[in-house]
């Protein structure tokens, strides 16, 4: 089966301007992005913005010009795929803001397709035992539930199962809640499938591109990952980056 990594990298952010080219440890962070996944599989940048082209141009990475209309990554991705010219089964989506990602993530979401049924592949996180109701409860943190095989059930901003008669802090004593991590694959026929789509009411009220899938019988595959991502959404989140990586070294 053949593999294809698209990094979405816009240059328009609101909490972050110029994100994918901000500077990590001597590096523009697309290039953390692309330098990891790369060595894995074929790998290539899809932008809308000619500043980061020419930086990843100058790294020696692959990258394609992608409209600067696109609602979504995904959208962004299928035109990517189109313009790269290069045959694949499954693209994996990786957001150009994840400059940790790990190469054993990766290598979960291509296993989830060893099983013909699925679709499209993500990864969730158990939250640690003894995480704070407010922290779970965050809607800037997706939750997901599953069934017994491990395929997404529904996926929401609200802490999902809710337990009742428990007090809130009690709930992680009877079930492992799970995060979303926004890092997808799908098969290329499917990928061209869920472009052509219209928004859907729980995608709506959720604003979760994911739901439109579910809604639509998509077969969601989730794998599970231990390893903590660390996504760069503002300044704030570039400097803990930074740090973080001082503290390895």
């Amino acid at each position: 089966m053949k593999f294809l990594a698209i990094i979405p990298a816009r240059y328009a952010s609101t909490r972050f301007p110029a994100k994918p080219l901000a500077i990590l440890d001597g590096k523009p962070m697309i290039q953390h992005v692309y330098e990891r996944v790369s060595s894995l599989l074929d790998a290539v940048v899809a932008t809308d913005d000619q500043r980061i082209f020419d930086v990843v141009v100058g790294f020696g990475g692959r990258v394609v010009m992608t409209s600067s209309e696109h609602r979504t990554g995904t959208d962004r991705c299928f035109e990517a795929y189109n313009n790269f010219g290069v045959e694949a089964d499954v693209v994996i989506n990786v957001q150009g803001d994840e400059p940790f990602i790990a190469e054993e993530q990766i290598k979960l979401l291509m296993q989830c397709f060893d099983n013909p049924q699925t679709d499209i592949a993500t990864l969730i996180k158990p939250f640690p035992s003894g995480t704070p109701f407010s922290v779970i409860a965050n809607p800037n943190t997706p939750k997901v539930i599953t069934n017994p095989q491990g395929q997404a059930i529904y996926f929401s901003r609200s802490v999902i199962p809710y337990f009742r008669g428990k007090e809130n802090e009690d709930w992680t004593s009877f079930h492992t809640y799970y995060k979303h991590i926004g890092i997808y694959a799908y098969r290329i026929q499917v990928l061209k499938q869920i472009t052509q789509l219209q928004q859907t009411p729980l995608e709506l009220a959720e604003s979760l591109e994911q739901l439109r899938w579910l809604e639509n019988r998509l077969t969601i595959q989730t794998a599970i990952t231990n390893i903590e991502t660390i996504g760069i959404d503002t300044p704030e989140d570039l400097l803990k980056a930074e740090q973080y990586l001082q503290q390895k070294k």
